[in-house]
């Protein structure tokens, strides 16, 4: 693999991070609710999640995924209720950033981490992300070396992003700022976690 094509790989994989969405939402709750250990657990399970999705479009995978009608509409949907999910807990603030801002708890690393590798698997934006775009590197991953690049190269450029994103958020002067705040930060992020969803099922 030549370093121009590794860097259209990198510039992809760094604009599809970027893109806000639910992954994002789900760290920074993470990140603000329980602190660094929290984001950061969240942010790689994430990313995980990411890395497994580069793996089944290298395999050929994806495109049976896209054939198969009725399973990638299957997990459209689940992805769209998971996220409906979230949001109705954050819009009720159980075990949400308010909560755990005003008694000083921390939700455990585990669930963190599920949570964000469940956001990342359950996403269908995603799954059409490495479907239309990133399997336009399918033909170079001809042999292994280049088939540990290109499933490494989304895994961690997704872990460090949303690990930058971490570190911003759980510092203490940040912290401080947002607790008033917390109880508006549950609500936004469950709306737009709903909206997300809502979206999902009006494009199934």
């Amino acid at each position: 693999m030549t370093f121009s094509v590794w860097l259209s790989l990198f510039t992809v994989c760094l604009l599809g991070a970027m893109s806000p969405g639910p992954s994002l939402a789900m760290v920074a709750k993470h990140s603000l609710a329980g602190g660094r250990a929290n984001g950061l657990a969240t942010a790689w399970a994430h990313a995980i999640g990411i890395g497994f999705y580069a793996f089944i479009t290298i395999t050929g995978l994806s495109v049976l995924l896209v054939q198969a009608p009725m399973v990638f509409k299957g997990i459209t949907l689940l992805g769209a209720l998971y996220l409906a999910y979230l949001g109705w807990n954050a819009l009720r603030s159980k075990g949400g950033v308010v909560e755990k801002l005003e008694k000083g708890e921390q939700a455990s690393l585990l669930q963190a981490a599920k949570e964000g590798l469940m956001i990342s698997l359950l996403s269908p934006k995603i799954m059409v992300f490495f479907t239309a775009l990133f399997s336009q590197f399918v033909a170079i991953a001809d042999s292994l070396s280049n088939q540990v690049v290109i499933i490494a190269t989304p895994l961690l450029v997704d872990g460090l992003w949303y690990s930058l994103i971490t570190l911003l958020l759980s510092s203490p002067l940040f912290i401080e700022k947002i607790r008033s705040k917390a109880l508006l930060i549950d609500k936004l992020t469950g709306i737009v976690l709903i909206a997300l969803a809502i979206r999902v099922l009006i494009t199934l």
